[in-house]
């Protein structure tokens, strides 16, 4: 049987909950009462379109949800849900795309709320060579590509430290988001092999924890950093994360310039 579509007051109760408040504490930060929350909660009362926004706010609720929210309630969407192709996300794209080039000759990355790769740097693809090709078949997942045993993960030098970074990130999203895409990801990579004893940290782990990848040419090392855009208003901007790796030390740098050739490519779309 098919899930019935949950009500408005079911998902503010539901993301709420979520966020550890109390109809107290919700309606206290939106300015309403507590009372006309409790009767939006149990459908005795229907709210209006700014409500909805206002709740939705406040709650932190990512904008795909507010989306939802607006439609339980039998509104339309307030934000645009459109592919990063799309015309009118042009100045976007190229945006992201002039951020990709100008880290080489380091990797770059975007991915989106699944973890699929949008867009990528020259520097990825020397460090995804040796992938087995069904891990590279659109759409390519970057989590499944790190820890599966068909991927990056036997190359992987600290392996358990890595794989249990993002695992931890990943069940903050499912957390966060209630994501059912996300929350599948998570059960498929829990069942792939881990390590049996995380190794040694080094120096460098006590600043941040890097990723080391052992090549043909020796080991790389480097720091991870998140990027997103500030303030979206569309559905797939506010998604959109940019993945970006630096050098930890001046080996990999000097690898990484070596691989890239000191040029600058257009970055590859895998997106299709």
């Amino acid at each position: 049987m098919r899930n019935p579509t949950p009500t408005i007051g079911q998902l503010l109760r539901d993301w709420r909950q979520r966020r550890r408040l109390s109809q107290l504490d919700l309606a206290c930060e939106a300015e309403i009462s507590t009372r006309h929350l409790s009767f939006v909660e149990t459908g005795r009362a229907a709210p209006s379109r700014e409500m909805v926004l206002r709740l939705a706010e406040h709650l932190e609720a990512p904008l795909r949800v507010r989306n939802q929210m607006l439609l339980s309630a039998g509104y339309a969407p307030a934000f645009p849900d459109r592919p990063l192709g799309d015309p009118g996300l042009g100045a976007a794209r190229a945006a992201l795309e002039r951020l990709l080039q100008a880290h080489e000759p380091f990797p770059a990355l975007a991915v989106d709320r699944c973890w699929n790769l949008v867009v990528a740097n020259a520097a990825v693809a020397p460090l995804i060579a040796s992938v087995a090709a069904h891990l590279l078949a659109p759409p390519v997942n970057v989590l499944r590509l790190s820890l599966h045993p068909d991927g990056l993960a036997p190359r992987i030098d600290n392996l358990a430290q890595w794989r249990a970074h993002l695992l931890h990130r990943l069940r903050r999203q499912v957390e966060e988001t209630a994501d059912p895409d996300l929350a599948a990801l998570l059960a498929e990579l829990l069942t792939y092999p881990a390590p049996s004893a995380p190794p040694h940290l080094g120096a460098d782990d006590q600043i941040a924890l890097p990723l080391r990848l052992r090549g043909e040419r020796g080991l790389l090392s480097f720091w991870s950093t998140t990027l997103v855009f500030g303030g979206p208003m569309d559905v797939t901007l506010s998604e959109l994360m940019l993945e970006t790796f630096l050098p930890a030390d001046a080996e990999t740098g000097a690898q990484m310039a070596a691989f890239c050739g000191g040029g600058r490519e257009v970055p590859a779309d895998i997106e299709g």
